[in-house]
């Protein structure tokens, strides 16, 4: 195992230099951007749902939910008849 201390020597090609250094800027480039979006969004103020929409959400989530009652009732018949099947072939 080596040790390194202030003599030890590290050879760095210009292409491993270019590279560790895009790697570097590209990552500022996100954090600085992604900042300032943060900012500008703490600006703006909050969204608010009006009752219409949240109506409409609760609506449409009914409506989802009996779609999934009759394919859950659905899937039991044809479970039952399955299950009809096997005992009749044994």
């Amino acid at each position: 195992m080596s040790i390194i201390d202030k003599n030890t020597k590290v050879n760095i090609t210009i292409k491993d230099f270019g590279a560790v250094s895009f790697f570097i800027a590209s990552i500022l480039t996100i954090y600085f951007s992604l900042r300032a979006e943060i900012a500008e969004a703490k600006k703006l103020p909050p969204s608010e749902v009006t009752l219409q929409q949240f109506d409409y959400q609760v609506a449409t989530t009914q409506e989802n939910l009996a779609i999934i009652k009759e394919d859950i009732k659905e899937i039991k018949e044809v479970l039952h008849k399955l299950e009809e099947r096997i005992y009749e072939i044994k």
